[in-house]
């Protein structure tokens, strides 16, 4: 046996007969086991098909790439964009002609104008009032009967279209909640005591005498926007203090603070900001969730 003989034997793997590498790993010898044909013109292929995507599709990573069929898929996105507005403008054509209670009227608006509203509702609304609409501290529920400027149909788009507190000159809801002990109005004993009688609006309160001295603090600085008996006015934005719906929070410390140092949220102004189709389904969404006044 040659030398070339020897060679090829001392490369043979005694277990399975297949030549190695000649490469050896703590007496662990590495097999030469080509891939199979298949694999390899697979391999082949898929270069050739990456070489021809590159060409033709926006592939490289440069600013402007298009390659030769121009196209990319924030144009493809815009296209359907474009598309779907097509397709959806002559319902949102309705909705801006008509009212909102002729588009409650008409079944085929009123199911659109939900379903929209639902969708602007959790783009627009709900990082403040919740995604079901339940509200926060500081933030209004628009999920029960409760509405400081009302709750009906026009009253919801008056306060979308031009806000609360908003610099919408004078269409915007305007209310304010002095501040009577930071601006000198009553003593904080006084501002206790009227803590207290509020507190006893509901029947909480614990300190007879204090409620009382507290009453005619209240008669003269609270009743003119909050009503004798702490009913709440829409007309004045003034929310009622007989009930237990706060929205900055109806324990005792809260309402201290709210009367010493006054309160006083602003709602954006959406006029100018959403369509008016868009408005008008979040009226009829809306609705739906708070207490439908009509």
């Amino acid at each position: 046996m040659d030398n070339h003989s020897e060679r090829d034997a001392a490369d043979l793997d005694a277990v399975t007969g297949q030549t190695t590498t000649g490469h050896e790993w703590d007496g662990i010898r590495e097999l030469n086991t080509p891939l199979p044909r298949w694999w390899l013109w697979t391999f082949y292929a898929c270069i050739a098909f990456a070489a021809v995507w590159v060409v033709l599709y926006p592939a490289l990573p440069m600013t402007g790439a298009t390659g030769l069929l121009g196209h990319t898929t924030r144009g493809a996105a815009e296209q359907d964009r474009a598309e779907h507005a097509a397709a959806i403008e002559p319902m949102l054509a309705r909705l801006r002609a008509a009212t909102p209670a002729q588009i409650l009227a008409d079944p085929d608006l009123r199911g659109f104008a939900m379903a929209g509203g639902r969708v602007a509702f959790a783009n627009s609304c709900a990082g403040c009032h919740g995604a079901g609409g339940q509200g926060a501290p500081g933030f209004p529920s628009l999920a029960d009967d409760e509405w400081l400027w009302g709750g009906g149909l026009d009253a919801i788009e008056q306060t979308i279209r031009h806000g609360i507190r908003a610099p919408d000159d004078d269409a915007t809801h305007y209310s304010l909640m002095p501040r009577f002990v930071a601006d000198g109005m009553i003593t904080a004993a006084q501002a206790s005591d009227v803590t207290e009688h509020v507190l006893s609006l509901d029947g909480r309160s614990t300190d007879a005498a204090a409620a009382a001295r507290g009453a005619a603090v209240f008669a003269e600085n609270c009743v003119s926007c909050h009503g004798e008996r702490g009913q709440g006015s829409r007309e004045m934005g003034a929310p009622r203090l007989d009930d237990r719906v706060w929205l900055y929070g109806g324990d005792r410390a809260s309402i201290l603070r709210t009367v010493a140092m006054g309160r006083g949220g602003v709602m954006p102004s959406w006029e100018t900001r959403l369509d008016a189709a868009t408005i008008r389904m979040l009226v009829i969404y809306l609705h739906s969730l708070g207490g439908t006044e009509q």
